[in-house]
């Protein structure tokens, strides 16, 4: 304490310094509002010339001459008036927070007491001046404290007092950012003047009121920071809204055109909406840019916008065009370049208009580009049009099956598309297993109700619900047809088809491949097609179950419903595993177990649900994500092999009735190897890529999909390949020598069975494969970009069985 009174008339000029420099800095400040700007500045340079008072007042006592008689008694003057002028700035202070940040009304009754306390307290320091009601000098021209000084702490205090009460008050309204230090700057001067009665000498309530100030401006300053920074961050957010609305707009008004070229023609409704789809995906898998993306999508979007110059009476011709016709089809192109060219801040809309029919061989139109020469833009479009050509209804044609499709892109890579994104599309039909990317028809959706009126079997058949490795449940309602006098009974129809669904007429089971296993009437009834062998169990519902799960034998809709016709539910789990598949049928009275053994493990397995005399409803399908394991169906007959009693090499022989379902034992590789093996596709193969692939992975245990798994490089022998490891880079040259007859041949020969070598080695972190078979000649560079000691090759493929496998060095 000691220390502060011999040094507190430094400590006053440093800090009444530091509040004149705040003074003008507030001053110079635009930020703030101007009423805000005056409070805060006549604050600091009352705090300014209070320390400069007190501090001349303390350096003056005891001298009697006449400067020293006057610097006194103005000095304690100003010490007195400064103080409680200070709280009525805060007060003003405490006012425009209330009026602008707590939107509250500034006329409060304390606010209004403030302000009389305030007059009351200067005009008693005025009266001071003449009755030495505060203080009063001695001969000395000393300062000395009078009976009624507590009277000058008491009015302060009292307004510092409401000021607090005011805060705490509305504190919710201020914000804790707000009151918090507005609390700190009216209590700290308070505490500091308790003390100041029992420290004579020290002036603590001015050097308080000072830091205070100098806190405020701080506060101040942090808060108008705060103020600024949302400003900023609101400011973005309106230009990023204006920008989203702008985007918007345009996506808009590009889609209304889209939508307008699409109506033109009658087959094509959606088409431009699918290409973009399509587009947009395969620029992301080829590692471009959101804004690259969403640029290609737009081109994507508008590339057929030159169709609006071709007249309805071609684009809508039924027969096939004549020679003049598609003259004028092959001008959309340019028609497109035409319309989209005047969009200057949008370039490349123009280019994917103008270039999407070019071909890689330089054969396409309108300008005849080759290669690289065609823009990035339009070979990809180019790759998705056709895709949603193939895929999509035509006036002369039903869409292309998927697996066809793929067999006309790997036919079309180099030659109609650019193999890079010709290899991406591949690999999107690939993950495509249920076919989402295609023209979708109604009736392809069970997310709603769907009633299905069956006179008899076949006369309308839903959609097929593909089975697979997991459950899946179905739920429906039958009742009998209104007029009906023979029972009606819901079927399940067991089948494959390209598309997935039941086929009518010879030509589309022939082109579609279709396969019916056979009949499943909910009452247990059977009859089995194609199928090696069907197997009906039943067992009957307890009561206590059946009144547990709620089946009574109708429905809640049938009860709620006076007269009508009674309506039975029912349950239905299916599952499939390899060559078996299991239905489990559930009514009111009985649970029916469906054992069916197919006919092989490599056809895709699908339900429709018809029926005779009745009409089913309230169809609900959902699939769990879980999988099946193989006791979860008891076998009934013999599990299909191809690979059973034939020859067997240094490793196990493998069969692979899916896309790398199955894959061979790991083989370590060192240096060097060559692999010789019997590839044969198996009998429902038709495809080129239905032959085996080469696998080089890594895994922690040796084994494919194993703990640690990466895959590097999955080679197949007709030439295509996927790299499926961001740990690798791949280099592929593929080329065909006078021994290749064709695809056809090529399938053809796999099917008989075929004697294939690969060869393999490594030099460091390079992997080199070679093989050649069937006059396809493969080179695959593989370039590890990360330290792997242990690299693995594996025999996989697709519908195909791997024999007589020897490993040499």
């Amino acid at each position: 304490m000691e220390f502060l009174k011999a040094h507190q008339l430094n400590f006053m000029l440093f800090m009444s310094g530091i509040c004149g420099i705040l003074a003008v800095l507030t001053v110079m400040t635009r930020s703030l509002s101007r009423r805000r700007r005056c409070i805060i500045a006549l604050l600091e340079a009352a705090c300014m010339l209070l320390l400069l008072s007190d501090r001349f007042a303390h350096i003056y006592q005891g001298d009697t001459s006449t400067l020293g008689f006057g610097m006194v008694r103005i000095s304690n003057f100003l010490v007195y008036f400064l103080i409680i002028f200070f709280t009525h700035m805060v007060t003003l202070y405490l006012q425009d927070l209330f009026r602008n940040e707590g939107k509250m009304s500034a006329s409060l009754k304390r606010f209004f007491i403030c302000n009389i306390l305030f007059c009351i307290g200067v005009l008693l320091i005025i009266i001071s001046q003449f009755t030495g009601l505060y203080y009063t000098f001695d001969e000395n021209n000393l300062y000395q404290r009078s009976p009624g000084f507590l009277v000058c702490y008491l009015l302060p205090m009292c307004i510092l007092l409401l000021q607090i009460s005011l805060v705490v008050q509305y504190r919710k309204l201020l914000g804790h950012r707000i009151a918090v230090p507005m609390l700190l700057t009216s209590s700290i001067p308070i505490a500091a003047s308790v003390l100041q009665v029992f420290m004579y000498g020290l002036s603590l309530t001015n050097m308080s009121i000072v830091g205070v100030a100098i806190l405020l401006y701080m506060f101040v300053l942090t808060d108008l920071n705060d103020a600024i920074e949302r400003a900023k961050k609101q400011e973005i957010e309106l230009y990023m809204e204006q920008q989203e609305r702008e985007h918007e707009m345009f996506e808009q008004t590009a889609e209304a055109l889209a939508n307008a070229i699409d109506a033109k023609d009658k087959y094509t409704l959606g088409h431009s909406s699918r290409v973009a789809a399509y587009s947009k995906q395969i620029a992301r898998e080829a590692g471009m840019s959101d804004e690259q993306c969403e640029r290609v999508y737009f081109a994507g979007l508008l590339h057929d916008v030159g169709k609006i110059g071709i007249a309805d009476s071609i684009i809508n011709k039924d027969g096939k065009l004549t020679n003049e016709e598609f003259a004028q089809i092959k001008l959309h192109p340019v028609y497109g370049n035409q319309i989209l060219s005047q969009i200057h801040q949008s370039p490349y809309l123009s280019v994917g208009a103008n270039h999407h029919h070019e071909r890689y061989d330089g054969r396409g139109y309108p300008d005849g580009l080759k290669g690289n020469d065609i823009p990035e833009i339009a070979r990809i479009i180019g790759v998705a049009d056709a895709y949603d050509a193939m895929t999509s209804k035509r006036s002369y044609r039903d869409p292309i099956p998927q697996d066809k499709v793929r067999e006309e892109l790997v036919k079309g890579m180099g030659t109609q598309f650019d193999p890079k994104y010709a290899k991406i599309m591949l690999h999107l039909i690939d993950l495509d297993t249920e076919y989402h990317m295609q023209e979708l028809e109604k009736g392809t959706d069970w997310s709603s109700d769907t009633v299905l009126t069956c006179e008899s079997v076949y006369h309308k058949c839903s959609i097929g619900i593909h089975i697979v490795d997991s459950i899946t449940r179905i739920r429906l309602s039958c009742r009998q047809m209104a007029g009906s006098r023979v029972k009606g009974r819901p079927v399940l129809i067991l089948f494959d088809s390209l598309d997935g669904r039941v086929q009518d007429t010879e030509e589309k089971k022939r082109d579609l491949l279709y396969v019916e296993y056979g009949q499943v009437y909910l009452d247990g009834y059977v009859v089995c097609e194609e199928a090696r062998k069907m197997e009906v169990r039943k067992s009957e519902v307890r009561k206590s179950e059946a009144r547990k799960s709620g089946r009574n034998g109708y429905s809640s809709e049938a009860r709620s419903q006076k007269g009508s016709a009674r309506m039975v539910r029912y349950d239905i789990e299916a599952m499939r595993y390899k060559d078996h598949m299991k239905l489990t049928i559930s009514d009111a009275k009985e649970v029916r177990e469906v054992i069916v053994a197919l006919p092989d493990s490599t056809r895709f397995s699908y339900i429709s649900l018809t029926g005779e005399n009745c009409v089913l409803q309230n169809i609900r399908v959902e699939q769990e994500d879980a999988k099946i394991g193989a006791d979860a169906i008891p076998r009934i007959a013999e599990e299909i092999s191809y690979i059973r009693g034939c020859p067997e090499g240094d490793i196990p022989n493998v069969q692979v009735d899916g896309w790398c379902t199955e894959a061979s034992e790991g083989i370590p590789l060192h240096d060097s190897m060559k692999l010789t093996f019997h590839g044969r596709s198996l009998p429902t193969a038709r495809l080129v890529w239905h032959c085996p692939y080469v696998s080089l992975y890594t895994a922690k245990d040796g084994q494919v999909r194993g703990e640690e798994y990466h895959e590097f490089v999955l080679i197949r022998l007709d030439g295509e390949t996927w790299e499926s490891d961001v740990y690798a880079e791949n280099s592929i040259v593929i080329s065909h020598s006078l021994d290749f007859a064709g695809w056809d041949a090529w399938k053809k020969r796999f099917k008989q069975g075929l004697d294939c070598e690969v060869k393999i080695r490594r030099e460091g972190s390079l992997l080199i494969v070679t093989t050649e078979n069937l006059g396809v000649m493969i080179r695959s560079v593989t370039t590890l970009l990360q330290d792997t000691e242990n690299v693995y090759v594996a025999l996989t493929g697709d519908q195909c069985a791997i024999t007589d496998i020897h490993v040499s060095p």
